[in-house]
């Protein structure tokens, strides 16, 4: 499956109930209402029936946990999820490209045969983290991945099959021709300007409080979903005219926009909850 297939089509209800967890929840110690969590998703378009059968999905995934504040009922994030969400914002919102001197992170991995779940997990976890596979069981991205990966390697229980190195690419074959070899550049480029063309429309009017929490959340859904394609390689090594700066510039306009009356929208839902 290439890029373009995987990160293709509308983002669904739990994706947008993680972003919404992600911007308003943790200011209250990762615990939102039920009520208000309902009455924010129906803004999306998401019914009741949908948000609860995803937050489902997301209890058994240990992202979500019940939990009850001065009697109401609600969902917390769990203590790793806390950890990936401050990962993610590395991601999503401060990931300037790689340098070169930056160097490179390997990932190097064996699985035995009967545990061949453990291999498929790794491959999973590092293509959703933005690496490349280069052979059987080696992976690599720019080097400012390093901790990251080693991070999100211990939470999945996956470390002991795997050896990482940090170094420099010292081969024969340039390593821009190896990079589009590693990753599918035209599937990220293509997901790019399919983000351009979905939110760089010019606002006529600033939004009112619930379009810009809309617009908001679900063009921030969209970012993450890219940021965590992209390993960010050095401009160096990318096509002349790269779509991901100018969409990077285009979130960043969004994001100073929208960010605020979106913010003030949800807190004013979730206090309105009884």
């Amino acid at each position: 499956m290439s890029v373009a297939d995987e990160a293709a089509g509308e983002p669904q209800p739990r994706q947008l109930i993680v972003t919404v967890y992600g911007l308003y929840a943790r200011a209250a110690r990762g615990w939102l209402p039920v009520a208000g969590l309902v009455r924010l998703l129906g803004e999306l378009g998401v019914g009741p029936q949908a948000v609860r059968s995803s937050i489902s999905r997301l209890k058994r995934r240990d992202t979500l946990r019940s939990l009850q504040v001065d009697g109401s009922a609600g969902y917390t994030l769990s203590p790793s999820m806390l950890e990936v969400l401050r990962e993610g914002d590395r991601r999503i919102f401060e990931h300037p490209p790689a340098r070169l001197a930056d160097g490179w992170v390997q990932v190097v991995f064996t699985v035995p045969e009967a545990q061949r779940e453990k291999r498929y997990e790794l491959r999973t976890l590092l293509a959703r983290l933005g690496f490349g596979p280069v052979a059987p069981g080696v992976w690599t991205a720019p080097g400012m991945l390093a901790e990251e990966v080693a991070g999100a390697l211990e939470r999945q229980g996956l470390g002991q099959y795997v050896d990482l190195f940090r170094g420099e690419h010292l081969g024969y074959v340039p390593l821009a021709e190896r990079v589009r070899e590693w990753w599918d550049l035209p599937g990220i480029e293509a997901r790019y300007a399919e983000f351009l063309a979905a939110h760089r429309s010019p606002a006529r009017r600033p939004l009112p409080g619930g379009e810009a929490f809309a617009a908001y959340v679900r063009m921030l859904t969209a970012w993450r979903r890219l940021r965590y394609l992209d390993p960010g390689l050095p401009l160096e090594l990318l096509p002349a005219g790269w779509t991901g700066v100018a969409a990077a510039e285009l979130f960043e306009r969004l994001h100073t926009a929208l960010g605020p009356p979106a913010e003030a929208h949800a807190r004013e839902v979730i206090r309105a909850v009884p």
